[in-house]
């Protein structure tokens, strides 16, 4: 479902021991991108989330530092335009009762197939795989796993097209189910003024791990 966005936008978990994973990539800074949307910005704080998941190509070390503020605990893998040393092509990281494989995308051929994020999953042998390039938001439930693409936090063009809605996606694991919500900025014209301006929405997606 897709809803309008109220609140601190980040999900409050109360009694639960749930965990909190902020999961994000193709940055391009500052080749492609100044900087992200400042609502997206302004919810990246300390405290919010336990884990960040990044798809690479942060382009810059000031990103890297950037997230560490925001997360004691973050994941990187090396994009294709990264020039930072010792970032690994692929990793699996355990969070709760879930295998999650991290990798960039662009080594997966078509980019964003279906069928070939499979094959990365079964390789790495993974509940969810995340996987980025594309610049494209995409959740998808294949043969009983979960292929995630948070697309770019700051819209930064891609070999694909100019038009890139920034987004970025959050999962709240909860024992063997996980729900993903994605965050993503639209350009809407304001039916008073007619000028653009930016309206952000959230669309959740629930998996569960199948024993």
């Amino acid at each position: 479902y897709q809803r309008r966005v109220h609140g601190d936008r980040i999900p409050v978990t109360m009694a639960r021991p749930n965990k909190l994973v902020l999961v994000l990539g193709d940055i391009h800074i500052p080749h492609r991108s100044i900087d992200m949307p400042a609502a997206f910005k302004e919810m990246l704080i300390p405290g919010k989330v336990q884990h960040i998941l990044c798809t690479g190509n942060l382009c810059s070390k000031d990103v890297l530092d950037f997230l560490r503020t925001v997360s004691n605990d973050v994941h990187v893998v090396k994009g294709d335009f990264d020039e930072a040393p010792g970032l690994p092509e692929t990793k699996v990281i355990q969070i709760g009762d879930f295998r999650i494989g991290l990798c960039h995308g662009h080594q997966i051929i078509p980019w964003g197939d279906v069928e070939s994020l499979a094959m990365m999953q079964r390789e790495l042998n993974c509940d969810i795989l995340i996987s980025g390039h594309t610049h494209k938001f995409q959740a998808v439930e294949y043969e009983g796993k979960f292929l995630l693409n948070p697309g770019s936090i700051t819209g930064a063009y891609s070999g694909f097209t100019t038009d890139v809605a920034p987004s970025f996606a959050l999962l709240d694991i909860d024992g063997d189910k996980v729900t993903t919500y994605c965050y993503m900025m639209h350009q809407v014209q304001d039916p008073e003024t007619g000028l653009s301006k930016e309206e952000m929405t959230i669309d959740s997606f629930e998996y569960s791990k199948i024993s």
